[in-house]
């Protein structure tokens, strides 16, 4: 009986140590290495995938190492960088694709690692969780960043199959960062501080064009510039109001009121 319960023992340990291993790797870590830096490319690739993250490090340091002038060698390195961004580690990721840009201008995929750098960014900015304040409250910093990498990207990678991706995430930025700024402009009004609101308004309605708050924003820069009696600001707050947004509900008093201003 004791010898059964060994056995089954031994078994069971044997069992669990393989288990550690991968398809790629011995069950005390060791990599199973290819013969040429494709094969072990492929090897990280397979366990990038199965998410064994520390296994697919090894493989992609290893082909960096070994085979620094193959192609593989920087296609390692925008992998690596996939790594990071795949454990969350969203800031690391997106310095690391940046770095890879700088190394490789000319690469096939550096358009790639200029999307994933800015998606890595916005990644990394605070969204909106249960429980949590708002986003509009938290430091978007890395919003800015996402914006500032995408807009590039936008304008330059017209050709790119990530174009679209780009896009959506640009849009969703720049729809994070309006609505911080008309939670801070809100916060001046609320306390007549109309120097402070209009400037937020009028940086929400200049950098963040189209948002669902512009019309209510160029309504309350027109009150907040009369009631500092800068009526030149007024004006072209309404204008654009009246302009850009003929079926708003304010048109109608937006007409009115620039009439009125001398």
């Amino acid at each position: 009986m004791r010898r059964n319960l060994a056995l089954a023992a031994a078994l069971s340990a044997a069992v669990a140590l393989a288990a550690c291993g991968t398809k790629h790797t011995t069950f005390t870590g060791s990599l199973k290495l290819g013969k040429t830096p494709e094969e072990n490319y492929q090897a990280g690739m397979d366990e990038l995938k199965a998410d064994n993250f520390t296994e697919a490090v090894k493989f992609f340091e290893f082909v960096k190492t070994k085979y620094p002038f193959s192609k593989f060698a920087a296609l390692s390195e925008l992998r690596l960088a996939d790594v990071k961004f795949k454990q969350d580690r969203y800031l690391e990721a997106a310095e690391a694709y940046k770095q890879f840009v700088q190394l490789h201008p000319t690469h096939e995929d550096v358009d790639y690692a200029e999307y994933r750098s800015g998606l890595s960014y916005f990644k990394d900015a605070p969204g909106e969780f249960a429980l949590f304040p708002p986003a509009a409250e938290k430091d978007q910093r890395q919003a800015e960043k996402a914006v500032q990498v995408l807009t590039d990207f936008v304008q330059t990678r017209t050709q790119s199959k990530y174009l679209p991706d780009a896009k959506k995430v640009l849009g969703e930025a720049q729809t994070r960062l309006a609505a911080r700024e008309w939670y801070v402009a809100e916060y001046y009004f609320k306390r007549s501080l109309w120097a402070g609101a209009a400037g937020r308004y009028e940086t929400l309605v200049d950098r963040y064009p189209g948002s669902r708050h512009e019309p209510e924003a160029l309504w309350k820069l027109a009150s907040a510039c009369l009631k500092m009696d800068e009526k030149h600001r007024a004006r072209k707050a309404l204008q654009q109001l009246i302009v850009k947004h003929p079926g708003d509900a304010r048109r109608a008093e937006a007409e009115k009121l620039l009439a009125s201003i001398r």
